[in-house]
C-alpha cells in the first residue's frame, strides 16, 4: 500500500462548523478519516501533518514555503506522495514556489483546497481532498512534479493561475492543458507528465523577497514607477505589460526600467492576459525594453515569474547565469526556447 502525507497549511478546506455556536474553526487533521470515512477505502496508508497556527492563504510568504520544502524534504523517503491542504488565494503562487524549491522530484505533491469549507453541506473540499489523495496514490501513472488539483482537473502548479473568487471551478492553466480529467473515471494525459527524474531530490531553503511586481496601466505616473524602482535593496521586478509584452515608448517609461537594470535590478516581462506569451520586439512597443536588456518571460504566469525570480535571485550568483536560469525551462514553467 502506498504511504501518504497529508499536510495541512490552513485555509478554508480545513474549516468546520461549531455544532453549538455556528462558528468556523480549524478541523483536526488526525481526525481525517473520522470526517472522511471513505478515504478507508482507498488503497492507501494516510497520515496527516498540521501547522500550527494554521496560516491562511493570505499570509503566505516565503518562510512558509521553506517550511514546507523541508518537511517534504525530511519526510521523502518515508512517504509515496504528498498532498498539501491550502488556501486559495495564494495557491498558485505556492505551487510555482514548491516547483523550483524541490528538485528532481520523483514523487507527487499534489496541492488542493477549496471554496466553502470542509463543514459546510455543500463544499468542493470533500471531492477535492478524496481525489487529490487518490491521484498521490495511484499506481497507474507516475507523477514526479507539483500540481494543483481543483474541480474534477489535475493541472501542473506553476502553470496555474486563480481566475474565479465564487465558482468552483476557480483555476485556470491558459498555456498548459491539464494533466489529468476526474470523472467517472481518472483520465491521465501521461504524455505531458514531466519526466521522473532519477537524482535524489534536491531541497533548496532560499528565496530571495526582495522583490516586485509593477503591473502597466494607463494612469502609470513617471513618479509613482520611479519611486517603485528606487526601493533600497530592489533586486528583481516582475512588469506585467500588455499583450506580447508591449509598454509605453515615452522616454521616462524607458529611462527608469533602464537606470533599475543599469543598478543590477533584474526586469522579467510578463504578459498581462491569462493566456498567450511575451515575444519582446514583435511589435514596436516592446523593441525597447528588448534594447535595454529586459528579460523575456515567454509564457510564464505572474505567478510562477515572481517565484522563479525569488529563486533564481537567491540560488545563482552572476548576473549572467540568472538571466540564463529565466530564459530556461527549469520545471515545466514555460513552453521552450521558441517562445521567446
Amino acid at each position: 500500500m502506498k504511504n501518504i502525507l497529508v499536510i495541512y497549511t490552513g485555509g478554508t478546506i480545513g474549516m468546520v462548523k461549531d455544532k453549538q455556536t455556528g462558528a468556523l474553526h480549524p478541523f483536526d487533521m488526525k481526525k481525517i478519516y473520522e470526517a472522511l470515512p471513505v478515504l478507508r477505502q482507498l488503497d492507501c496508508n494516510i497520515d496527516t501533518w498540521q501547522f500550527d497556527p494554521i496560516i491562511d492563504s493570505s499570509d503566505m510568504n516565503a518562510g512558509v514555503w521553506i517550511r514546507l520544502v523541508d518537511l517534504i524534504g525530511q519526510q521523502y523517503d518515508k512517504y509515496d506522495g504528498f498532498v498539501v491542504l491550502h488556501g486559495t488565494d495564494t495557491m498558485s503562487y505556492t505551487a510555482s514556489a514548491l516547483s523550483f524549491l524541490l528538485e528532481d522530484l520523483s514523487k507527487p505533491v499534489i496541492i488542493t483546497g477549496s471554496q466553502l469549507p470542509l463543514g459546510m453541506i455543500r463544499t468542493d473540499g470533500r471531492e477535492n481532498i478524496i481525489s487529490a489523495i487518490e491521484i498521490a496514490a495511484n499506481e497507474q501513472v507516475a507523477i514526479g512534479e507539483v500540481c494543483i488539483f481543483f474541480e474534477n482537473k489535475l493541472f501542473r502548479g506553476n502553470r496555474t493561475t486563480k481566475f474565479n473568487a465564487e465558482h468552483f471551478e476557480a483555476f485556470y492553466s491558459g498555456n498548459y492543458p491539464s494533466l489529468a480529467k476526474v470523472g467517472i473515471n481518472i483520465i491521465y494525459k501521461q504524455h505531458l507528465l514531466r519526466p521522473l527524474s532519477n537524482k535524489p531530490l534536491k531541497v533548496y531553503n532560499k528565496m530571495c523577497d526582495n522583490v516586485i511586481i509593477v503591473k502597466v496601466h494607463p494612469a502609470l505616473r513617471q513618479e509613482y514607477l520611479e519611486a517603485f524602482l528606487s526601493v533600497e535593496g530592489l533586486r528583481g521586478v516582475v512588469l506585467e505589460t500588455y499583450g506580447s509584452g508591449n509598454a509605453p515608448t515615452s522616454p521616462w517609461f524607458i529611462n527608469a526600467i533602464k537606470k533599475a537594470i543599469d543598478k543590477g535590478v533584474i526586469v522579467l516581462n510578463v504578459t498581462q492576459c491569462k493566456a498567450g506569451s511575451v515575444v519582446m520586439g514583435h511589435y514596436e512597443a516592446s523593441m525597447e525594453l528588448l534594447n535595454i536588456g529586459v528579460v523575456s518571460g515567454g509564457d510564464i504566469t505572474t505567478e510562477a515569474a515572481l517565484a522563479k525570480l525569488m529563486f533564481v535571485l537567491a540560488n545563482y550568483n552572476s548576473k549572467e547565469e540568472r538571466i540564463k536560469m529565466l530564459n530556461s525551462d527549469m520545471r515545466g514553467e514555460i513552453t521552450g526556447k521558441e517562445v521567446f
